[in-house]
Parts: C-alpha cells; structure tokens; sequence
C-alpha cells in the first residue's frame, strides 16, 4: 500500500496546483453550470477585436504575474472603469460646488 502524502493547505499550494490538481479527484461540472456561473456572477460574453501585440504584452505580462491574461484584462478594465467613475463623480462633485457658489452668490450682485 503506497503512503499518502499529505500537503498541508496553504495558498500557495492551491496557487501551484499542488492542491485541487488530482483529476483522480474531479468530476466533470454538469451540463449548463457555466451558464449558472455567469448568472450568478452577473457576467456577460463579449468579443472584442484587439491587436495581437496588445494581446502578447498582456500575455507576457500574465505570465510574469504567475494568472491567466484575460484575468489580467479584466483587473485592467475594472481599475480603468471604477477610475474613471471617481473622475466623473468628481468633475460633477465640482460642478455642484461651483453652481452653489454661483447661486449664494448671486443675492449679493443684485442688491449692489
């Protein structure tokens, strides 16, 4: 009878696949659960067309980062969105500042 080695858990095993990599422990997922997955997450397929250079920085990039790299695209358009929403949030934060000091304003000019 062969010794059981065990791995103790740690993120760094699940990371290199030391853990959670036996296909003797697997079993193929059930027919639409990717489907479920998505509903789920709330994520939605696109395709998009992308010069291949751009694709091979963000592959090498991936790799040097130890991910896959449309995990990596999509930590990309995630930072790009949520900062360009505090940009707007911002730029109409001022917006309001500037009408409120316009308005408070305003009473002043008209009794001079």
């Amino acid at each position: 009878m062969a010794k059981v080695v065990k791995v103790p858990s740690t993120d760094e095993a699940w990371e290199t696949g030391a853990l959670g990599d036996s296909a003797e422990h697997t079993k193929p997922a059930p027919e639409g659960s990717d489907a479920r997955v998505d509903e789920l997450l709330d994520l939605q397929m696109i395709s998009i067309r992308l010069p291949k250079a751009m694709i091979d920085d963000y592959r090498y990039i991936a790799m040097r980062a130890g991910m896959k790299y449309q995990t990596l695209m999509k930590q990309a358009l995630q930072r790009f969105a949520v900062s360009e929403m505090k940009q707007i949030a911002d730029d109409m934060d001022k917006q309001e500042q500037r009408a409120r000091a316009i308005a408070q304003d305003q009473p002043r000019r008209r009794r001079a």
